[in-house]
């Protein structure tokens, strides 16, 4: 079994071994995770400057490697990779125990799956600056913990401790680092479980009687040298001694690129664009605290680095004698004006590595001159397609290319498709010839048992902890390779190269130039409903539109809806016509509900949308995620629907939104027969001080964190506060007050402070503090039903301290701790009523939770007559 986490190796040797080729490449080719541009953003195959090669020849010498632990992207430390990479020179590694799929987001709407999708791009963009890797395990992120007995207890502590386990024996760190104590401090369940995870993983790693089926030829039991805590500068406070830690300096200055390692980490770190962690660049000192957790044996002492007293020579690995001096004289020998002239020594290092008994930093110092050789000769490759989409059984065509830009004599013997079949061709093209521009085209016919492109993680449902993942030799990975690429075999001097390239489509945008994505497969079908929720609000019928794409013409068939019994679709089936690839109609169904009543409970069902064409059957949607600082992801869903019918009464329907980050509140109160009215930035610019255009709206909602991001809300504060003096209601959700969020002006009528408290069991019991408050009683009896099937959590950045002219409403805590009651904040203003609620409405809203539509419509109705329907 080929090992996904080792790097790739390059040659075949000698015009001798040629013949044997075929069995050699399977060998030696491994999936290489070096981060190149072409490997994490389907972007062109980037050049190295002079300078960066020089590095890379340095490197080569550096036999010594650092995996960074944490739980969450934008954990990591970015100082200290990029010290560790580009000053250091070793082999550096972040293992994110999580995708961050159950943070938040703020530069769209995506949540859950969809924003992990994101934050794995971000963590791979912010590794191609500072030159790490990136791991993951299968842990999910189900969003604030506040022990790591919890975050264990549901992630499955073997199989999160397997997955650590597993990325160690195939990177074979010497050093690692957590980001974290594994003794309980004020932080994060998440943060403190990654820690003790990765300390357990430290020894765990060498036993091969833990989890021996990892074990292989290639992959064996691995004991890391040390294991250090990196103790954040933020947690410091001035009286803590710091005596027991090791102090380093991280923020070398590179004179090779121009650029100090606190520079590059800056703009990693910036990376983290959902989360909102845009830092400006450090070029003073930047001073990290290290604790030793443990050693392996034998120990070695060290004073002033974490890397200190431990050899990281050629030494370590038997190598060859001749090695060192070939590699001392690649470095000397280098001319930048000229790196083709360099090829010949790095052919030779090349084939004394044969020589290097350890397996592992063989392949990895051969993938290494692979991409020296590749630089040094300006060797451009590339293979793109005549479309972004291709279904399976189809036929694409495909244009591979490969270009010289160096004196160095290159010939390319031949290029080989992959993913299905050349068109009366066998998969690969003989060539033979010297290469200066040669541009192959060809029509390849996909396999037709291809699957769909979506994120490897992604492609079973989820366990409640830990993501499902059908092929083991994934697991670690940020992504899968696309089954869809390239090889280049290239000839040096009777040596062989390959160089692999996935295949995408590539085209012109005005504004950004030229652009890259995968090429995708994709199912005949896309089958999109217009919601994955649908409520019924008093059990009405409601009408739901499903949105059909062809990725191939001339396409008919039946739309149809499965539903459970007590519901129904009229009609039952819809047939469509599709004449032409890329058309998209929409259908619509109306849905009915079973029978109910205002003292009945709520009723939820599925609902599955399939498209039937001929005797193909497809029930699932292809989405596609964008943002410019990532590369477009696709992303299967499926085309089910949950179904949610519940007695509810509402008190007015005009409500003004101002929306927050990544929020969809808007569109589940629409859903409920509101109308609403979003409030943007223009308005919000130009309204009176007296709040009077404002007064149409029977209640105005402010989205969560609007505050801490949209500095013109802060300017409309006045008007919004006259809004409710004269009569309105006004309900805020939450924002934050922090280092990295201060809110600079007051939110509500009267004082009050937001505090960190939240509650993150979502099934923790509510006690009602005030039973006849209003918002308990109207238009709906809120009652203990109310706070069922709630997700992820009950509710985050409560506040902590008010004026007594609040009230509080409601009190609630996770096991173990304290009540807190600044979840909802109720005071009357003049005539109107300001609201302020922690509860975590943007989930519950969008995720169908009946009890959290019924509170939401008593918060919007606090201030108005009483007159429900």
């Amino acid at each position: 079994m080929r090992d996904p986490l080792l790097p790739v190796s390059i040659l075949g040797r000698t015009c001798q071994r040629r013949k044997s080729l075929h069995w050699f490449l399977p060998v030696v080719l491994l999936i290489h995770l070096v981060m190149s541009s072409e490997a994490i953003a389907s972007t062109p195959t980037s050049q190295p400057s002079a300078a960066e090669i020089q590095l890379a020849l340095r490197k080569l010498g550096v036999v010594g490697s650092v995996l960074y632990v944490a739980a969450h992207p934008d954990d990591e430390n970015t100082n200290l990779l990029a010290y560790l990479s580009k000053e250091q020179l070793v082999r550096t590694a972040y293992l994110s125990l999580t995708r961050g799929d159950g943070g938040q987001n703020l530069i769209g709407s995506e949540q859950g799956a969809d924003l992990g999708v994101i934050r794995t791009q971000e963590l791979l963009a912010a590794r191609h600056l500072d030159g790490a890797e990136q791991f993951f395990t299968r842990a999910r992120d189900f969003g604030y913990s506040k022990n790591p007995e919890e975050t264990l207890a549901i992630w499955g502590k073997d199989a999160v401790l397997a997955d650590v386990v597993q990325v160690i024996r195939r990177f074979r760190p010497d050093v690692i680092v957590t980001r974290f104590s594994p003794e309980l401090t004020d932080t994060h369940g998440h943060h403190t479980a990654s820690a003790q995870l990765v300390l357990e993983a430290f020894h765990a790693a060498a036993d091969e009687s833990f989890h021996p089926e990892q074990l292989n030829a290639e992959v064996q039991p691995w004991q890391a040298r040390r294991i250090f805590w990196n103790r954040s500068s933020w947690s410091i406070k001035p009286d803590d001694d710091l005596s027991d830690f090791l102090k380093m300096d991280v923020n070398a200055y590179n004179p090779l690129l121009g650029i100090s390692c606190g520079e590059l980490a800056a703009d990693s770190r910036s990376m983290h664009k959902s989360q909102g962690f845009g830092v400006a660049r450090t070029r003073g000192p930047l001073v990290e605290y290290f604790k030793l957790l443990d050693e392996g044996e034998p120990s070695t002492p060290f004073e002033k680095s974490i890397l200190e007293g431990l050899d990281f020579s050629w030494s370590r690995c038997k190598s060859p004698p001749a090695l060192k001096r070939l590699l001392s004289r690649a470095q000397h020998d280098f001319v930048p004006a000229a790196p083709h002239k360099s090829i010949p020594i790095l052919l030779q290092i090349d084939k004394a590595l044969d020589s290097v008994a350890d397996a592992g930093w063989r392949a990895q110092k051969k993938s290494e001159i692979r991409d020296l050789i590749l630089a040094c000769a300006g060797l451009f490759s590339e293979a793109t397609s005549a479309d972004f989409r291709v279904v399976p059984g189809a036929s694409v065509e495909i244009t591979a290319t490969a270009q010289s830009r160096s004196p160095a004599k290159i010939n390319l013997r031949e290029v080989r498709f992959s993913g299905g079949e050349l068109a009366g061709q066998p998969e690969a093209v003989s060539v033979a010839k010297p290469l200066g521009t040669v541009e192959i085209k060809k029509t390849l016919r996909v396999s037709p048992d291809l699957p769909p492109t979506t994120p490897y993680w992604l492609a079973l449902p989820p366990e409640p902890g830990v993501f499902r993942v059908q092929d083991p030799t994934l697991i670690g990975l940020p992504e899968a390779e696309s089954p869809l690429q390239v090889d280049f075999v290239f000839e040096l001097d009777g040596h062989v190269l390959t160089v692999r390239r996935p295949i995408t489509f590539k085209w012109t945008d005005p504004v950004a130039g030229e652009r890259h994505r995968p090429l995708e497969i994709t199912p005949l079908v896309s089958v999109r409903p217009s919601t994955a929720v649908l409520m019924f609000p008093r059990g009405e019928t409601r009408t739901l539109t499903v949105r059909l794409a062809a990725a191939a013409p001339e396409l008919s068939g039946t739309l149809r809806v499965e539903t459970l019994a007590g519901w129904s679709a009229a009609p039952a089936s819809l047939p469509f016509v599709l004449a032409s690839k890329g058309q998209e109609t929409e259908l619509a169904f109306r849905i009915q509900a079973p029978p109910t009543n205002a003292q009945q409970n709520s009723t939820t069902s599925t609902l599955r949308v399939v498209a039937d064409v001929g005797s193909q059957h497809f029930s699932s949607s292809v989405g596609h995620i964008e943002h410019a600082h990532i590369p477009i992801q696709t992303v299967l869903g499926r085309a089910d629907v949950r179904l949610v019918s519940f007695p509810i009464q509402q008190q007015g329907s005009k409500i003004g939104y101002i929306p927050g980050p990544g929020d969809d509140v808007p569109a589940a109160l629409r859903q409920m027969g509101y109308d609403v009215t979003l409030i943007g930035d223009e308005i919000l610019a130009n309204l009176p001080s007296n709040g009077a255009t404002l007064a149409r709206f029977d209640a105005i909602v402010v989205g969560v964190r609007a505050y801490n991001t949209n500095e013109k809300l802060r300017v409309a504060q006045p008007a919004l506060m006259a809004y409710v003096q004269a009569g309105g209601t006004l309900v805020a959700q939450y924002n934050t007050n922090n280092r990295l969020a201060p809110l600079s002006v007051p939110i509500g009528p009267f004082p009050f402070e937001i505090g960190r408290e939240r509650v993150t069991d979502e099934t923790a019991p509510v006690a009602f503090l005030l039973p006849e408050q209003r918002i308990l009683n109207f238009p709906n009896r809120i009652g203990a039903r109310d706070f069922d099937g709630w997700v992820q959590e009950r509710g985050l950045y409560f506040a902590a301290s008010w004026d007594p002219r609040y009230q509080a409403v409601i009190g609630m805590s996770d096991p173990g701790e304290s009540v807190l009651s600044g979840g909802i904040l109720s005071a009357r203003f003049g005539k109107g009523v300001y609201i302020y609620t922690g509860l975590a409405f943007f989930r519950q809203l969008p995720a169908g939770v009946p009890g959290a539509f019924r509170l939401f419509a008593n918060l919007l109705a606090a201030g108005q007559v009483q007159n429900a329907r």
